[in-house]
């Protein structure tokens, strides 16, 4: 048996690479299941998530300790199985959202069983914020018309005639109704994410470990607002192509970029805010 032979054989038997193929294709058939939806910005978001995720394993890739008993490899692997059987199905936008954080617990017990299971923490804390809070909070409550109450405001602050009547805003000659899908709330818990993203990746105080997910929320839900106060002027002035624009066309993309503009900038303002106290403390 020659050298090469040999060199091609032994990765093939490393649980590591095994390991490592079945995240890989987790990883891919999401995102091409993603990709069918056609929701360019869930995709986007899936990505970056699912980027950062890899990183983080990386960086500890060399101390993982890789021992998983049979009961908790069994339940790993039934997790993963179930994750492929149901998504390949394409069966709605609620599971591709939680199939991310399950998909990651089968791994981290077919990987490392219970005893192991907190290495992963960081990465399991992320994949819940990618989907999770969504679908609970879709579940439970709609803030559809604290959404109108708040474009309604908007609207007379800037001095027009306008009126709320639960999940309408209108107008003397027209209006809109503020549907759940239009509420905001999944703007507000992908920015959420994101600013568990940045928690997770640049460490802080307690402080802002508070006051960062508060102005993503805060962020996402003012600039849907404000989307949702232009398109209740555009329906009452009968513009409905500039309406189905800012509604469901790349309008509405490009408010969701303001909102990750915006919370970006926060961040990198944060960033060097502890830079400078860094320096003047001589710990930077």
């Amino acid at each position: 048996m020659n050298a090469s032979y040999i060199n091609l054989v032994k990765p093939l038997k490393s649980s590591k690479f095994w390991l490592l193929g079945i995240a890989a294709g987790l990883v891919a058939v999401h995102l091409n299941v993603t990709f069918r939806l056609g929701d360019a910005n869930l995709l986007s978001i899936n990505a970056l998530f699912w980027l950062v995720v890899s990183l983080l394993v990386w960086r500890k890739h060399n101390s993982l300790s890789l021992e998983s008993g049979i009961l908790s490899s069994c339940l790993g692997a039934i997790l993963i199985a179930a994750i492929l059987l149901k998504i390949t199905a394409l069966t709605g936008s609620y599971f591709i959202r939680l199939s991310p954080f399950i998909s990651a617990v089968g791994l981290a017990l077919l990987a490392s069983g219970w005893k192991g299971f907190k290495q992963y923490w960081q990465e399991l804390l992320v994949l819940f914020f990618l989907g999770v809070p969504y679908v609970l909070l879709s579940s439970l409550i709609d803030i559809s018309a604290f959404t109108a109450q708040f474009a309604a405001f908007i609207l007379w602050y800037l001095g027009f005639d306008v009126s709320r009547q639960g999940v309408e805003v209108t107008f003397p000659k027209g209006g809109v109704e503020v549907y759940a899908g239009c509420s905001g709330l999944e703007g507000m818990t992908h920015l959420l994410g994101l600013a568990v993203l940045y928690l997770v990746m640049f460490p802080t105080d307690w402080t802002k470990k508070v006051l960062v997910p508060i102005v993503a929320v805060s962020v996402a839900f003012i600039v849907n607002g404000v989307r949702v106060a232009l398109m209740a002027v555009l329906a009452a002035s009968s513009n409905l192509e500039a309406f189905e624009y800012w509604h469901t066309g790349n309008g509405s993309a490009i408010f969701s970029m303001i909102s990750v503009l915006i919370f970006g900038l926060f961040c990198l303002f944060l960033m060097r805010q502890e830079g400078t106290v860094n320096r003047d403390t001589g710990t930077f």
